[in-house]
């Protein structure tokens, strides 16, 4: 039984013909959805104004996808020609304000977190660089020459960031299932919360290398600008 009035009078009996899932909607995903699909002369007697003539035979808006979305221009022009007072307005869900706010949040995100792991491995540099001290002492009095041992240190950070990114990319890889399967299931919604794609990764692993070597060079050239006595605890 369905009516087009909120204290449900002039109520009308229709016959449900199947279950659908609503399309995912990143703006509605929170919201509680009671949607139904009904032919458009079962809609228009349901929500027409009996008290108007003509009220069954008339829309407010119509939606159309074009096969090709360049042409839109054209068909307002030859719509706007043929039917001089129907407007057309273009509706683009990538415009919506709620993805520029998903997309401002994500890249905020990101940021806070490349600073941190930045920090983090920069500490971790140092402290590695400190308890060798003793060794590029003598490494020094033994005539190896700094540019040597920095290019020690430059290979050395390589490794901890490669290995730190790959990681870090197969952890995202093999959990990805189970956030996406524990947000839809919160949600009740089929949206895909977590996708690791390839360019993805690669653009983690780019920015983890760089920073890696420049985490290794500073830490090691704070280090060895120190006199050697001092390297040696002398």
């Amino acid at each position: 039984m369905l009516s087009a009035d909120p204290r449900g009078e002039g109520t009308r009996p229709f016959r449900i013909a199947g279950v659908y899932e609503p399309t995912p909607d990143p703006s509605r995903f929170t919201a509680k959805r009671l949607e139904a699909r009904m032919h458009l002369p079962d809609l228009l007697a349901l929500t027409a104004d009996s008290d108007e003539a003509g009220a069954a035979d008339s829309v407010g808006a119509i939606n159309i996808v074009l096969k090709d979305a360049g042409d839109v221009d054209a068909f307002a022009r030859e719509l706007g020609a043929r039917a001089p007072g129907v407007s057309v307005v273009r509706a683009t869900a990538g415009d919506d304000e709620h993805f520029l706010i998903i997309e401002r949040f994500h890249v905020a995100i990101s940021a806070v977190t490349l600073i941190g792991s930045t920090a983090f491995l920069l500490a971790l540099m140092v402290i590695r660089a400190d308890e060798r001290r003793e060794v590029a002492g003598l490494l020094l009095l033994l005539g190896v020459r700094r540019r040597r041992i920095l290019a020690q240190a430059l290979l050395e950070g390589l490794c901890i960031a490669a290995a730190g990114a790959v990681f870090g990319v197969l952890f995202a890889v093999l959990t990805q299932g189970a956030v996406n399967a524990f947000f839809q299931w919160r949600y009740d919604t089929s949206l895909i919360f977590v996708r690791v794609t390839p360019a993805i990764a690669a653009r983690c692993v780019a920015l983890a290398l760089p920073l890696g070597v420049m985490a290794g060079l500073l830490a090691s050239w704070t280090l060895l600008r120190r006199p050697v006595l001092d390297l040696l605890r002398r």
